[in-house]
């Protein structure tokens, strides 16, 4: 590329990063002031400007006290949004049994990379920033240099996951819904000059970057102290330069998008978007967006901290007053004739126990003025606040601080934790939304780039390590869809009562009123008490090597078999995945063998290990 025209591509890339930064830039004011007021810093504003500033103290006595139930609100919130972790399996492409299989390789594939890759940790960190800003996005790419050596300074490559932060994104419209709204997005975060040069090969002069940095203010206290709290600053870094990244959706002069990378005047790299991380076979962008809470018609949502920002205020507010109240009452105000006394004296040391005050003669001594006693005010108001507090974030006291108000029943207590589930449960399916669309991106970075034969492994439910060798030939789907339901609005506590009821009521029971040996294996095993006794670790042992018969298409029958576990294993089997041909016909015929050596068994055999 002649150097005349990338100077022109750098130079435009720059001002559209301007623009689309001053576009945004509202909603970074706000971004800052929610991480001030989550780390303490709760005395300050927003300035025209956008900058936030410190607010002074009008008088030195003023109590400037900051009392955080933000950080509590927010702390509370992700904990229970961190248990959302969903299921997820790959639908198949079509019934057939090639498509079914690969399905089922493909869905081994996303277990075992969500392993390798920690994604607990990933969305525990990408719902921190969530939390406190509204929105988080998670770039899905591919690292050529990640994986197992194959050759000389050659490697099979991996996919990685990274989160960004809202404050590195740019869209080219504040108003698009979802990321797919938008026809392009930057990234822009200042980079070493050193590593700009180590990644992309080429020198690039520093420049002044804005960065972000934790500080100190000795902002809060009261009367006779200071309390420092930690501040969010920006400030320029010296030895840095802002690169700036632009994704751009495929259109009629590009077919395969653009992908254009800039730092202070240099163009690093120019080419076309580098995955094929779209629905069907297309290229779309590499961004995966997770909202707190939806913003109707804006492409950043909204934090709960925004809305709990006026309710802390008001809160530090009338606490502060309230001290300086009982300040004025203990400390006690002295009203003094003018000439009556040594006024400096009198500052100095006050009135302590056993002082002898001198007064002139014939003036008036010096009395304490009353002050009355706090109002009830202030301790009403109090209270409402708190209340306020649970409305806005939907935490209530019960998970905030593991108390109730009052004597409550078992059953008061459930509809009350429910309650805290359901109000939550709108987050947390954002936060399942958000792992499903990560999961379909990492299938197709797969199919892109896994030409190569693979090993992974994954670990069974029983506890055994498998191993499968794949390619990206075995990804015939990357339909990435939900197992289980939403995890706040069905427990595992909430499961196993549910397990229970359904005993007590007998819906568990055969036509005799007994519990099968399959009923009891499955009624222990979603209490997890799986292996609980040698009778349900048997049972398991006869459901396993049914399975595996199911698997391989081998069927053969045991002595020593159960015959209504593995006869129930097999109908499952055979009713669910719908085996065609000769494989088919093989295992009704294996079900009918199981069925006629059960009913002439003259006594069943004794449950031991064996």
């Amino acid at each position: 590329m002649k150097k005349e025209y990338a100077e022109d591509i750098a130079a435009e890339l720059r001002r559209d990063y301007e623009k689309r930064a001053e576009a945004r830039r509202p909603f970074e004011t706000q971004w800052r002031l929610n991480l001030n007021f989550y780390m303490g810093n709760q005395f300050c504003t927003a300035g025209v400007n956008g900058d936030i500033t410190d607010v002074e103290r009008d008088y030195y006595w003023q109590e400037r006290e900051a009392f955080n139930h933000i950080s509590a609100l927010v702390e509370t919130r992700q904990a229970k949004l961190n248990s959302v972790r969903p299921t997820l399996t790959v639908r198949p492409f079509s019934s057939d049994d090639g498509d079914v299989k690969t399905a089922k390789t493909s869905a081994k594939i996303l277990s075992s990379t969500c392993d390798k890759l920690d994604m607990d940790a990933v969305l525990t960190e990408g719902t921190m920033w969530s939390e406190l800003t509204g929105t988080v996005f998670y770039y899905v790419g591919w690292d050529d240099k990640a994986g197992l050596k194959i050759g000389d300074g050659a490697y099979e490559g991996d996919v990685f996951v990274r989160v960004v932060s809202p404050f590195e994104i740019y869209p080219d419209n504040v108003f698009a819904q979802n990321v797919g709204d938008c026809r392009s997005i930057i990234t822009a975060r200042a980079v070493d000059v050193a590593e700009i040069k180590r990644v992309y090969g080429k020198t690039v002069a520093p420049e002044p970057s804005d960065v972000m940095r934790l500080g100190s203010a000795a902002i809060g206290g009261g009367l006779t102290a200071e309390t420092a709290v930690g501040k969010l600053t920006s400030s320029a870094s010296e030895k840095s330069a802002t690169v700036i990244e632009r994704y751009t959706l495929p259109n009629d002069a590009k077919p395969d998008g653009e992908y254009a990378v800039a730092a202070n005047g240099v163009l690093l790299h120019y080419g076309p978007l580098p995955f094929v991380n779209g629905a069907d076979g297309k290229r779309a962008l590499p961004f995966v967006k997770q909202a707190a809470l939806v913003n109707a018609g804006c492409f950043f949502g909204t934090s709960v901290v925004e809305r709990a920002i006026p309710v802390q205020r008001a809160y530090n507010a009338v606490k502060n007053r309230k001290h300086e109240f009982m300040n004025r009452l203990s400390m006690g105000v002295m009203a003094v004739e003018d000439g009556s006394v040594d006024i400096d004296n009198l500052e100095q040391d006050e009135i302590s126990p056993g002082k002898i005050l001198v007064y002139r003669q014939g003036a008036t001594p010096p009395r304490m003025i009353d002050c009355g006693s706090v109002p009830n005010d202030f301790d009403s108001e109090e209270t409402r606040l708190l209340n306020e507090f649970t409305r806005i974030s939907g935490v209530s006291e019960i998970m905030r601080s593991s108390q109730t108000a009052g004597n409550a029943s078992g059953v008061a207590l459930q509809l009350l934790i429910e309650q805290d589930d359901t109000r939550l449960s709108l987050s947390a399916e954002y936060v399942r939304i958000a792992a499903r669309d990560i999961a379909r991106h990492i299938l197709r970075l797969y199919k892109q780039f896994g030409s190569d034969a693979r090993l992974s492994r994954i670990a069974g439910k029983d506890g055994k390590i498998e191993l499968i060798k794949w390619s990206a030939s075995d990804i015939s789907s990357d339909d990435v869809v939900f197992e289980t339901n939403n995890e706040l609005l069905s427990t595992p506590a909430m499961r196993q009562n549910m397990m229970f009821e359904l005993y007590k009521m007998g819906l568990l029971a055969d036509a005799n009123g007994n519990m099968t040996e399959t009923a009891k294996h499955k009624f222990m095993s979603a209490l997890g008490y799986g292996g609980w006794d040698s009778d349900i670790s048997l049972s398991d042992v006869h459901v396993k090597r049914a399975e595996t018969e199911n698997e391989k298409g081998e069927f053969e029958i045991n002595e020593f078999d159960d015959h209504a576990l593995h006869i129930d294993a097999h109908v499952k089997y055979l009713l669910t995945e719908n085996p065609t041909g000769k494989r088919a016909q093989n295992l009704k015929a294996h079900i009918r063998a199981h069925d006629a050596l059960k009913k002439t068994a003259a006594a069943p055999l004794p449950q031991r290990d064996l």
